[in-house]
């Protein structure tokens, strides 16, 4: 598929899509979530891409939102099913089965910074600005946001970010839990492939069982969640990589993982 709104590259197993409307500050549009749902298949299918990194064209914004021009025309049911949409394809980071990494670079509002937490993880420039400002337009958010960030960062600075529709700095999303890691705006891109090599160097079935046993727990008890992972660490238990983590360690040299 020949892409307009987006770029995706791949190098060394490590992809690369960046929204690219910049004129726009990225906003997402209809043409554009589409294109980041067939690129994540795309990705998902691909067994020599181990993971992604996402972020927006330009130096102002990772992206500022949805776009306005087209919400502005809604009636109810199709704003519910541009909303059902958008979850849909947000939902595609997280089946991913491969870790994801949002570089956010400048402004990650609303539908932006919905995209940021369907993510496995976030870092940002110092310089970047966060927040769900849809209430000052009159709506929710409803591309997951209120659902994700209250599971990241707890219900109370979900009801904070979304009842004062706000602007965050990068500092506060991280003493908040909403970012992993913050850097320097001319590091942002060293840092963040840096964390993103440390992940990939570790076996790609752990990690992967690492995320889904996460995921599946998050909403169970502790004792219902502590079933899974015991599930988990026996499946990771039959496996090459974990013969080859174990062996490496023992003879004190690197492990070299296959991924099985």
């Amino acid at each position: 598929m020949a892409y307009e709104n987006i770029l995706l590259e791949t190098e060394d197993g490590l992809a690369t899509l960046t929204v690219n409307r910049p004129e726009v500050l990225n906003a997402l549009n209809q043409k554009t979530l589409t294109e980041i749902a067939h690129a994540l298949d795309a990705i998902a299918c691909d067994d020599a891409v181990h993971g992604l990194i996402v972020t927006g064209a330009g130096e102002k914004a990772f992206v500022a939102g949805a776009d306005i021009n087209e919400l502005a025309q809604m009636q109810a049911l199709q704003a519910k099913s541009k909303a059902t949409f958008g979850q849909q394809v947000f939902a595609r980071f997280e089946r991913l089965g491969k870790p994801s990494i949002a570089m956010i670079n400048g402004f990650a509002l609303g539908g932006g910074c919905e995209l940021a937490l369907a993510c496995t993880l976030r870092t940002a420039s110092s310089s970047a600005r966060l927040g769900l400002p849809e209430v000052s337009l009159g709506i929710i958010p409803g591309y997951g946001g209120t659902q994700r960030l209250s599971r990241i960062a707890g219900p109370g600075v979900a009801r904070e970010w979304v009842l004062t529709g706000d602007m965050f700095s990068a500092e506060e999303a991280w003493r908040v839990g909403v970012v992993n890691r913050i850097f320097a705006p001319d590091e942002l891109l060293g840092g963040t492939r840096k964390l993103m090599a440390t992940i990939l160097s570790r076996s790609p079935v752990a990690v992967r069982l690492g995320m889904e046993t996460i995921a599946r727990g998050f909403n169970m008890t502790q004792q219902e969640g502590e079933v899974i992972e015991s599930d988990m660490f026996g499946l990771a238990s039959t496996t090459d990589d974990m013969r080859e983590g174990m062996a490496a360690f023992l003879e004190k040299r690197k492990p070299e993982f296959k991924g099985r």
